[in-house]
């Protein structure tokens, strides 16, 4: 709706501005969150959705790497994680999608629609399924798509925690408590979001599914709405940093 999109935006709002003024928030962790709000704004206030999800799951990876080097390589880690590599990363993390969503309409615009009932809103795969000329091209694509955009940052996220955890296991408990505080948040976001696509991508896959239309539009447009909802409440309840820069913009504000 056009009151939660609002919302999210002046909520991502606060989170960037206070970001970019506050020094001790410039670290690769804290910019990668932010990178987080401003694409949750993206995809739910525009509905590019391809883009959005493609987004969302790069830089998920990014902060499970982040994460990574933090824990399990800490002397090497403001040389791994330096600004330049940061600012590829993310500057990848963007603009790859995007050549991506140009790509998959340049092959969209060659096909012969024969039909036009389309499952909740439009987007590529349900393009592909209402033409009747050869798709063969397109369907390689979103296979090669969803490998690079999908189970590529997921299988190296489920790489990389285990990891983790097994350093953490042999730890203090106090650097135990710390990486948990850090990571824990990152899992909750992880899984939210996967949940969330798991249904938006069952649903546009098997339409035949017989579930009652309500609940198929609400599963659906809940992969928009719940996780750029949920992200700055996980980040913003768990990180004291960010905690207290959100009290005192609310002390301030009064």
């Amino acid at each position: 709706s056009t009151v939660s999109t609002d919302w999210m935006m002046v909520r991502s709002d606060l989170c960037v501005e206070h970001w970019l003024f506050e020094r001790t928030l410039h670290h690769p962790m804290y910019i990668l969150i932010s990178c987080l709000s401003v694409n949750s704004v993206f995809g739910t206030a525009a509905f590019v959705i391809y883009s959005y999800a493609a987004n969302e799951n790069t830089i998920l990876m990014l902060m499970a790497f982040d994460r990574y080097v933090a824990i399990c390589k800490p002397l090497q880690y403001n040389n791994i994680m330096t600004p330049r590599v940061v600012s590829v990363l993310i500057a990848i993390s963007w603009i790859y999608p995007m050549i991506c969503l140009g790509i998959a309409g340049i092959l969209n615009a060659r096909l012969t629609m024969c039909g036009n009932k389309l499952w909740v809103y439009c987007h590529n795969w349900e393009i592909i399924k209402l033409s009747c000329g050869n798709t063969i091209a397109n369907n390689v694509f979103v296979f090669f798509n969803m490998t690079t955009t999908l189970i590529m940052p997921l299988n190296f996220i489920l790489y990389s925690y285990p990891k983790i955890l097994i350093i953490c296991r042999k730890s203090s408990l106090d650097f135990r408590r710390k990486a948990y505080q850090t990571c824990i948040p990152h899992i909750v976001i992880l899984l939210n979001f996967s949940v969330a696509l798991f249904c938006e991508v069952t649903l546009s896959r098997f339409a035949t599914l017989e579930l009652p239309i309500g609940l198929s539009i609400i599963l659906s447009l809940e992969f928009l709405i719940v996780p750029p909802i949920l992200n700055p409440l996980v980040y913003g309840l768990n990180f004291p940093e960010i905690r207290k820069k959100i009290l005192w913009i609310i002390k301030a504000s009064k």
